[in-house]
């Protein structure tokens, strides 16, 4: 368990961004005053599951790379979420994933109720279709379905996420103070024998 942990730790320090880095991002100059407070950078059991949450939802709801980890800065604030936990929770959506997402989301929507044609998305994969038709298919008839799928998959990413976390973090928790009582039963112990 302590490897990963240490892996987690190692990740984060990778890859998530630092609280000078989010600060000086010209995206977020204009909110600079409130990403500064402290308790937007706690790890607590209450900022993690929420980071992970919003982390979660903008990474697969956004899809624009550069804007994810901003977005999910943003909505960190009203919900007192952690924002590198909810930084680094936007690259579970990358280039690998974001092909499943869409057309997991756009064949949500349709079933929704917004008309999205699959079989023209089945002809366009299948004769390697140019950028441009691809995009003219996305505009016409996929975007609604696609908006609407992405924000039911990503609700739902996140409703899981938020709890999977809760979970880990209390057990987590739990796991420490077993540790600690044995080692007190231990030092106790020891001090009798002697």
């Amino acid at each position: 368990m302590a490897r990963i942990a240490g892996a987690i730790r190692g990740f984060m320090a990778k890859h998530a961004p630092s609280p000078e880095d989010v600060q000086n991002s010209r995206w977020l100059k204009p909110f600079g005053h409130r990403i500064r407070r402290s308790d937007l950078w706690r790890f607590t059991r209450r900022s993690v599951p929420r980071g992970v949450a919003v982390g979660l939802f903008v990474g697969i709801f956004l899809m624009v790379p550069g804007l994810q980890i901003v977005g999910a800065a943003l909505f960190c604030m009203p919900f007192r979420a952690n924002v590198a936990i909810a930084a680094a929770m936007t690259f579970l959506s990358n280039p690998a994933t974001t092909p499943f997402f869409l057309v997991a989301a756009v064949n949500v929507g349709s079933r929704m109720g917004f008309k999205a044609d699959l079989t023209t998305l089945q002809a366009l994969a299948s004769t390697h279709a140019s950028v441009w038709r691809w995009m003219a298919w996305l505009v016409s008839d996929a975007a609604p379905a696609m908006v609407a799928g992405l924000a039911v998959i990503g609700g739902v990413f996140a409703f899981a996420g938020y709890w999977v976390s809760l979970v880990g973090w209390r057990w987590w928790v739990a796991h420490k103070w077993g540790q600690r009582r044995a080692i007190a039963r231990e030092g106790a112990q020891v001090q009798e024998i002697s």
